[in-house]
């Protein structure tokens, strides 16, 4: 099989979760197809693959490990409060969507690069892990938590970037989410993935001044053609 490293990058700009979605499964299953198609032909066709850049009004969305009770709002509630709430197929638990988030929606055939999801998953939080380090700030794992946290093993721990990925045949969706100058109360209507007693933080919060989109997105850029060894084009 041919190798197709290059990757189109499309900006979704404000977009509703469900419509979002929908367009994930689009080219998720275009990929899917041209898999099973391929199997059957002599000569190959390279797979595409996308990285979706999107901001979603406030969502609160439930992974397949989640539990309802992390949700500390009724359905009227959440109407109230212009919030939509959606179950989901991706892995993880319970997080929230908002505006002053970026959220990277990677939909890449994994056979153009390595077939490992635990790399995967790697991969995608060095990359915010480098990004933030461009912004003075020391980004890290926890064990046994996915996503990126800051102060590690510490009272103080908290949040920065959830994660949340489906994979089949190889082909992913999902991805992840930055808070970058979200306004943070959202959270405090959730357990944030289900842990009990972690905050959550953003770049703003942190740098005590908001960020440009634009900038970090470039910098998540940057770091994404380094570690996947790939090629990022901006398409309309």
């Amino acid at each position: 099989m041919i190798q197709n490293k290059k990757v189109r990058l499309i900006e979704l700009g404000l977009k509703p979760y469900l419509e979002a979605l929908q367009i994930q499964e689009t080219y998720f299953e275009g990929i899917v197809k041209r898999k099973r198609t391929n199997r059957k032909e002599e000569v190959q066709t390279p797979t595409e693959n996308y990285l979706l850049w999107v901001e979603h009004p406030p969502v609160i969305t439930l992974g397949k490990s989640g539990k309802n009770e992390h949700l500390l709002l009724d359905e009227n509630q959440l109407r109230a409060k212009g919030i939509a709430y959606y179950p989901t197929n991706r892995g993880g638990d319970i997080t929230f969507h908002g505006p002053g988030q970026i959220v990277g929606y990677p939909i890449l055939d994994l056979d153009n690069f390595f077939t490992d999801i635990h790399k995967y998953l790697r991969f995608l939080e060095e990359v915010i892990i480098l990004t933030l380090k461009n912004y003075g700030l020391k980004a890290e794992r926890s064990s046994g938590e996915t996503g990126v946290w800051l102060d590690v093993g510490t009272p103080f721990a908290r949040k920065i970037c959830a994660m949340g990925v489906k994979a089949s045949r190889w082909v992913t969706m999902h991805g992840f989410a930055l808070n970058v100058n979200t306004d943070l109360s959202y959270f405090d209507y959730i357990v944030p993935c289900g842990i009990q007693g972690k905050a959550v933080t953003s770049l703003a919060k942190e740098l005590g001044k908001e960020i440009s989109f634009t900038e970090v997105k470039e910098q998540l850029k940057v770091h994404f053609e380094q570690l996947f060894e790939a090629k990022l084009e901006l398409i309309n």
